[in-house]
């Protein structure tokens, strides 16, 4: 469960934002002569729906009406007496609760008279939901519309763009309040997650390699683990429906801040070659996640990948890796943008946590 307060701002997410985005979905779904498309949203697949309408489940799920012309319909499977809480925190015109979601959409599409309608992220549709809609939508077909949602949301915004740099400073922030020594893990972490907490993140999930020495994996490790030498901490976390990830490496070593340093360098080249990947030709391991429909990291690209997914210009992404510099492995994320228009791609918060 989340566990951070969520609320919708309309300094940093105005209506404009969202009327905006509907159209781009709206000139997606004429290409394809489509009456509405569905986004089916729960606590793992929440970017679809946030997107469009700043709500983020705590614990439900829900599927969200987008007609061709009208209003778009978000239900969610709710009591009544939470709906008051949904309709405040969310830019949608109508906003209802229920048991079964797919049976309150289904009967949305009907009230709509909607024939063809697409469905984003059709594989991730629960089969459950799936057959509720079928049943009160008994005329209606359903296609797959994953792509043509992709293609609408998958250029960031400026909006978009400034959440994940608030949410990667944050993670910044809360990372560097890890002293140069510690005895755990667990002090460690407990540093960053309440720090991250404070500075108003909705949700953090720490992963740490106790000893890189040993091992460059990263996992949720028992507090009372000892801290090695050399550790790194994982924070993947989420403002506002935006979800970054930012990696520290504290070391011990008297050296160490030169070799981080250089090791930001390179990273920060090995991105600016994206969407390209072989500008991480020096790291030991490497990844690049980012959101294309419904999950908010999702993998797109890496050393482990073997059928790795074309970046797209001007899209959001996290990138990660593990380098060796004179013995010494050093983890590094950071969220980024993929250039666009001519201009190279960037880190959109420097992974140094360097004296300043």
């Amino acid at each position: 469960m989340r566990r951070g307060l969520i609320a919708w701002s309309k300094a940093e997410l105005p209506e404009s934002v969202f009327d905006a985005r509907l159209a781009r979905l709206r000139a997606q779904m004429a290409t394809q002569n489509l009456d509405a498309i569905l986004v089916y949203t729960n606590n793992n697949r929440t970017a679809g729906v946030s997107w469009l309408t700043a709500f983020v489940p705590y614990w439900a799920e829900g599927l969200l009406v987008v007609p061709r012309n009208g209003d778009p319909l978000l239900t969610m499977a709710f009591s009544n007496r939470i709906v008051g809480w949904g309709k405040e925190v969310s830019r949608v015109a109508r906003f209802e609760g229920g048991a079964r979601p797919g049976q309150a959409a289904g009967k949305y599409l009907v009230e709509i008279k909607a024939k063809t309608v697409g469905v984003a992220d059709f594989d991730g549709l629960r089969q459950q939901v799936a057959a509720d809609m079928a049943e009160a939508a008994p005329n209606a077909t359903f296609v797959d519309a994953t792509a043509e949602f992709r293609r609408a949301r998958v250029q960031a915004d400026p909006a978009e763009i400034a959440l994940a740099t608030k949410a990667g400073g944050i993670a910044h922030h809360a990372l560097a309040q890890i002293p140069g020594r510690v005895a755990t893990i667990g002090e460690a972490l407990g540093l960053v997650e309440s720090a991250a907490r404070l500075a108003g993140a909705e949700e953090i999930y720490l992963a740490a390699a106790p000893d890189l020495a040993k091992s460059t994996a990263f996992a949720r490790v028992e507090g009372t683990a000892s801290a090695g030498d050399a550790f790194a901490v994982r924070a993947t976390l989420a403002y506002k429906g935006s979800w970054v990830r930012v990696t520290r490496t504290v070391d011990t070593a008297p050296d160490a801040q030169a070799m981080h340093d250089q090791a930001v360098e390179i990273f920060a080249a090995s991105v600016a070659s994206l969407p390209r990947g072989d500008g991480f030709g020096r790291f030991d391991s490497w990844a690049v996640e980012g959101c294309r429909v419904a999950q908010p990291l999702e993998a797109l690209m890496g050393s482990r990948m073997t059928d790795p997914v074309a970046l797209a210009a001007g899209s959001l992404v996290t990138a990660q890796g593990v380098i060796e510099i004179d013995g010494r492995r050093i983890a590094l994320a950071a969220p980024a943008l993929i250039g666009a228009d001519g201009f190279p791609s960037g880190i959109l918060v420097q992974p140094d946590f360097g004296p300043r």
